[in-house]
This record gives C-alpha cells, structure tokens and sequence, in this order.
C-alpha cells in the first residue's frame, strides 16, 4: 500500500498591517482617476456624481395634471433647505436620452402643487414601478398598486403606504440647462405634514428604525437606512473642541487608531484630567501593555478597544500615559 504523507497545515495568513487602514490624510492610500466634465460623456458624469452624492433620500412625488389625471414619481435629486419657512427642493431632470422632460414638471407648472411621500422599505418596490415612463394618460397609482389617499391643502394625493407625506406648494422652479440631463428645481415650501404614529418615539421624534427609509445611490443601488446602517454620533460643538492638531505627535501618528478614532479625540472639549491620568495609569492592563516589546502600541491597540465601545474619555487618558 502507497504510504499517504499528510501535508501541514497552511499557517494562517497574517492581518495586514493596521498601517493599511489608517485613515489620516498624509498616509491613506489612494490614487484618483480626474474626470472632466466638460469632455466625459453626459451618461458618465451622471453616474460619477450619483455614485458620490450617496445615499440621496428620495421624493416620490404625487401630482395632477390639468385634467385631474394623478402622476406618482420618484426623484433622487433631492433634499430639504430650511425649516422656517419648511423648504424642501427635488430637481427633475431632462431626459439624457432624448432630452425631453417628465409630466411631473408639466403638472407642478400646471398646478402649482405637489405632495412628497417618504420611501421606506415597504414600498420600495413599489416605487422602482413607478420610475417606468408610462404614458402621461396613464395614473402610476394603479401601475404601483399604491394607494391615493385625499390631501388637507393641495389637490395631489397622498401615498397611503407611506410613513410620512409633506403637501406642498411650489414657490419656484429654476432651469439649470437645456440639454439632456439637465435640471429644474423645483422649490417647494412645505404646508402640512403627516408621520405615521407608528414611526413616532414617546418624544413624538421620529425613530429611524421604525421609519425604515431607503435611500439612492448610483446605478441600481439602493441602501435601506435602519438597523446595523444607523450610527449614533454626537458631537459637542459649543464650547470648541481640543482638534486634531492639539493631540501629542506620538498619537496623530499612531499605526493603529484609525481617522474615526482621533475624530473621536479630537472632538473632546477637554484634556483628561489629572486625576482621570492618575487612574488609568494604576490600571492592570496598562501596566501589562506598557511592559509588551512595542509598549506604545499595545498601549493604543488596548485605548483603541475603549474608543470602540464610546469610552473616550478613558481611552483618551490611556493614550495620554504612554506619552513621555
């Protein structure tokens, strides 16, 4: 019988270095590609700025033309501008193809209304039917299956399965261009709002998991803005903060903390006190980390996993004990 000879086991292979994953500017690795947008085709550029504008919220507009024939559309060319008055704007765009324009900005230039619905997961499928360029005689609402529920002060209706709908009137709409791809803004200054009890805290704020919103990036996709998507960050902003350029160099030039983690530092409003030093400093797993054959950074790797879990403070003072 042939004698098997049984290989080894392939050692793991090891992490890249964290050097690779630091996100300050003078050592992140990029290189870019420059686009022109005066020489790059127009069905280029669109997706360049899609892809970097991301995640866009999304106004699925309701309208009426002037035969009382309701319109449903979805634009990603949008976003809200003041809150007094409430100004909201969305930006239909001329056709790249053939340079023609959409029946929403007919009916909005009709009528002078609109209503924009919120898009959450629920829908969101429902909303990509809508985008089809069905015929203007044509309402979206049965296409989609959604539901036309009437409005308070405009004539456009409502999407009932939406978890929130700003009527609107609109104040102005600006011409960017005249060829394909080109916008018009549309301004539109917000005259009552609903919100889905449902989505509402016991603070009547409106809780982003429960909303569950989907927001437009390029290309086809999508990203759906609750769950693991949703990050808490709170910044002081009023005194001022210590900034990146008052940390000690040994920290800005760590080979482990990341951008994320001197932002974190950098938006303290103070230094760690003398007593909050004193502490950490008698800490066990400090004095372990100190005494390792490359003590500053096992001292940042062990600071690092206390900026993780938002403890900056003492994070911050860990840093500062390995500073001579």
């Amino acid at each position: 019988m042939k004698k098997v000879t049984k290989k080894a086991p392939r050692a793991p292979r090891s992490l890249p270095s964290p050097r690779l994953f630091l996100q300050t500017p003078y050592l992140y690795p990029m290189s870019f590609l420059s686009i022109d947008p005066q020489t790059t085709p127009q069905k280029d550029v669109h997706q360049f700025i899609l892809g970097t504008v991301a995640p866009r919220p999304i106004a699925f507009v309701s309208t009426l033309d002037e035969n009382g024939v309701p319109n449903l559309a979805p634009y990603s060319f949008f976003n809200a501008f003041s809150s007094n008055p409430p100004i909201v704007v969305f930006s239909s765009n001329r056709r790249g193809s053939d340079n023609t324009t959409k029946d929403t900005l007919h009916n909005v230039r009709m009528t002078g209304e609109c209503v924009i619905n919120a898009v959450n997961y629920n829908i969101v499928r429902q909303m990509a039917v809508a985008s089809v360029d069905f015929p203007s005689e044509v309402s979206e609402f049965e296409k989609t299956g959604l539901t036309p529920i009437p409005s308070d002060l405009v004539k456009a209706f409502r999407v009932k399965e939406s978890p929130a709908q700003m009527e609107c009137k609109v104040k102005d709409i600006i011409t960017l261009g005249e060829k394909g791809g080109a916008g018009h803004l549309i301004i539109c200054e917000v005259v009552r709002i609903h919100v889905a009890e449902e989505v509402l805290t016991d603070r009547n704020r409106i809780d982003p998991d429960k909303m569950d919103l989907m927001g437009r990036m390029g290309r086809a996709f999508y990203v759906r803005c609750s769950g693991p998507a949703i990050h808490t960050i709170v910044q002081e902003y009023n005194p001022v903060t210590i900034g990146y350029d008052a940390l000690p160099e040994a920290i800005r030039h760590s080979p482990v903390l990341t951008g994320n983690d001197l932002g974190k530092l950098a938006g303290q409003v103070t230094f760690p006190s003398p007593e909050e030093l004193a502490e950490v400093a008698e800490a066990d797993e400090v004095k372990n980390a100190l005494q390792q054959a490359h003590p500053t950074e096992a001292l940042h790797y062990l600071a690092k996993q206390y900026l993780d879990r938002e403890e900056v403070k003492k994070g911050f003072a860990m840093l500062l004990s390995g500073v001579k």
